[in-house]
């Protein structure tokens, strides 16, 4: 892990960036009582900001907590989603 000052970085924002990209955990801190760390943002990450995908995954979870689920055995599971019979015991 590697802590900077905001200072640090404004200077040298394509090598932390760089080290980020190599999956280095970067921590900028400013001022006495703020901290942020540096991540790559994935294709994963931003499809879970679409605003659409939040609607559906909370109207999922609404269901779910309504009791509307559907129930798989755990080979028909692996089945769905493909994986390895090792994996879900």
């Amino acid at each position: 892990m590697i802590v900077i000052s905001t200072r640090e970085f404004r200077q040298n924002q394509k090598k932390y960036l760089d080290l980020v990209d190599k999956n280095e955990q970067v921590i900028v801190h400013r001022g006495k009582n703020k901290a942020y760390q540096l991540t790559l943002l994935t294709e994963t990450d931003s499809y879970f900001s679409e605003p659409e995908v939040k609607i559906r995954i909370a109207n999922s979870i609404e269901q779910a907590e309504r009791g509307e689920l559907t129930t798989l055995p755990k080979k028909e599971i692996n089945k769905f989603l493909g994986v390895c019979a090792l994996i879900i015991k």
